[in-house]
């Protein structure tokens, strides 16, 4: 009997999902969080193209030019092919600049993505302890609904042999009905959550298995990657900023230029006069420094501060929202601890009361509304109890979010 028992939960245990497992395939699979790591990816290689800029840049060119008419100093068809090469000496800073912000909207990447994936992990936990609740209220409602068809069997039962009026049996049949409803509302309520959470995660769920968080508070949090993000992104508009401002600073360049050329239908004077050139070599120092432009590069950079004072807004703000959002997780857990206190007392009185009311419904001592108020009780404590339990693991879940940790290295 244990082994067939064994066999067809088998396929339920195979399909069974910890939260764990759930939150670490979402990390790294989900689609908005591959979608950010190619953000940060082309962000990296948009600082690699950044750097590169220092370094000389090689040129490869030629030209072909056509005269009608030829002349002691002019060819009629002349070509040419030269290579180039120029770097800048000095240009006030504006690479340095350029290259630290390209960095800091890199470091702003990385932690969107970081803050996306904690993020995403509270969401899935959230998902994952509301349908367990939902369970747990469609199970007492299972249980409840075995004792309103036995209830409804024994009343029929009764009417049958005249011992019942048409009155009992339909109200029998309205609670029973209408528990059937509630049952099936809760089961659309889990499709709804399981759904969500397919999305999240990227795979069909099955079954949800028990999963709990370490219940320890340290006192103590650390910023939030949402706010470092934002604190890259201030980063790279100064440092933009500051690559504006280098344009009123002079611009050194360096360039080594050498040509051949070739001569086509010359003029018999041409040699006598001068030997046309056939390669030539120029080196150009050339130097420029911006004197007036209207103030367009000085209303440029003030609005470029004006977005980094913005953002230093935001910062303050956020910072503050996470201490008082810290706060209130604390309290959450504190308020979590006494439901489950509270409805473990319910659940017991109701219990109790349930088994005395049952016995004196079947002895025909009380009515079958004072049947169904206890049941009714009985079945909304159970599910409040389970459900009081679940909200002390999302309770935990949102104090390791704002404390800033990794809520995937807090699971048991």
């Amino acid at each position: 009997m244990k082994t067939k028992l064994l066999l067809l939960l088998l396929p339920a245990l195979l399909c069974a999902e910890n939260l764990h497992e759930l939150i670490k395939l979402a990390q790294e699979k989900n689609d908005i969080v591959l979608a950010k790591k190619y953000t940060q990816d082309a962000k990296a290689k948009s600082v690699t193209a950044q750097k590169s800029d220092y370094f000389p840049t090689v040129d490869l060119g030629g030209f072909y030019k056509r005269d009608d008419k030829v002349s002691p100093f002019q060819a009629g068809d002349v070509y040419s092919a030269y290579a180039k090469v120029a770097v800048d000496i000095y240009d006030g800073g504006r690479r340095s600049s350029q290259v630290d912000a390209k960095k800091a909207s890199l470091n702003a990447s990385s932690f969107d993505t970081a803050a996306f994936r904690k993020s995403l992990a509270l969401n899935i936990t959230k998902n994952f302890f509301a349908i367990k609740s939902l369970q747990a209220s469609l199970n007492a409602r299972e249980e409840a609904q075995k004792t309103l068809k036995a209830q409804l069997e024994r009343i029929k039962q009764f009417y049958d042999v005249k011992m019942a009026t048409l009155d009992d049996v339909e109200r029998v049949q309205s609670d029973f009905d209408t528990n059937l409803y509630d049952m099936q509302t809760i089961r659309f309520q889990i499709l709804s959550l399981k759904s969500q959470l397919e999305l999240k995660v990227g795979k069909k769920i099955g079954t949800l298995q028990n999963s709990s968080f370490k219940k320890q508070l340290e006192g103590d949090y650390a910023l939030l990657e949402t706010i470092k993000a934002v604190s890259a992104q201030k980063s790279a508009i100064e440092y933009n900023a500051n690559a504006v401002e280098s344009y009123y600073y002079p611009n050194i360049r360096l360039e080594d230029k050498y040509s051949l050329y070739s001569y086509d239908r010359l003029d018999p004077l041409a040699k006598k006069i001068a030997t046309p050139l056939d390669k030539q070599n120029v080196l150009l120092i050339s130097a420029n420094i911006r004197l007036f432009d209207f103030g367009s590069l000085a209303k440029t950079k003030e609005a470029l501060k004006l977005n980094a004072a913005a953002l230093a807004s935001q910062i303050e703000y956020q910072t503050k929202e996470q201490k008082m959002q810290y706060n209130l997780a604390l309290a959450r857990i504190q308020t979590a601890k006494l439901k489950i206190t509270s409805s473990k007392s319910a659940l017991n009185a109701a219990t109790s009361a349930f088994k005395t009311i049952e016995k004196k419904y079947n002895a025909g001592i009380v009515d079958y509304i004072v049947y169904l108020d206890a049941l009714t009780k009985k079945t909304s404590t159970k599910a409040l109890y389970e459900s009081s339990l679940n909200d002390l693991e999302v309770a935990y879940a949102i104090y390791y979010y704002y404390s800033g940790k990794n809520i995937l290295g807090e699971l048991q």
